[in-house]
């Protein structure tokens, strides 16, 4: 039954206005072409995403051989959620060190996190591209933000996250093919 519903979510899974297998390969294209400029990749996500945001910047260092920056140091985000409030634990990394032509990757199940909405704001503001992986409601914020959108049509949390991680796995896997 799990199973039934995960492949009905992966079958009904949107990204942007063009067919998945077309851009799933433009997507590969961002991340190749950020690399072959030698900009920076960032991660945020907050619970589950924190976790696959944490996963991904790992990959996409040793095994996609580009320029990452952890965003969920524990130093750094009690540092500026204790000073500036934990909705700008993201946002403002994002304004310290984020460069025009670097790449965010915001995710979140909900698409409505406040702190993941103002680091896109931020990145927007520093000229990044952006994105966005979500699920839940299908008009969610997040979705609207992003210059590539991944949305997961199912309201379940275990879902959601397990496309978005299977999503972002593919593209390190094609970035070496």
């Amino acid at each position: 039954m799990y199973m039934e519903r995960m492949c009905k979510a992966i079958q009904k899974m949107s990204i942007g206005k063009k067919t998945k297998e077309i851009e799933i390969q433009d997507l590969v294209n961002v991340f190749k072409l950020l690399k072959q400029n030698g900009n920076t990749l960032y991660f945020v996500g907050n619970g589950g995403s924190a976790g696959i945001a944490i996963h991904m910047t790992a990959d996409f260092l040793k095994n996609g051989g580009m320029r990452t920056h952890s965003m969920h140091e524990a130093a750094t985000l009690t540092c500026i959620g204790n000073d500036f409030g934990y909705e700008y634990v993201f946002s403002k990394q994002l304004e310290l060190v984020a460069q025009d032509g670097d790449l965010l990757i915001a995710i979140s199940s909900s698409g409505s996190s406040d702190n993941i909405i103002k680091a896109v704001e931020v990145a927007k503001e520093k000229k990044c591209k952006v994105i966005t992986l979500t699920g839940f409601k299908e008009n969610n914020k997040l979705r609207q933000m992003g210059d590539y959108n991944i949305y997961i049509p199912s309201m379940e949390y275990g879902i959601v996250e397990s496309i978005h991680n299977m999503v972002l796995q593919q593209i390190v896997d094609e970035l070496n093919v």
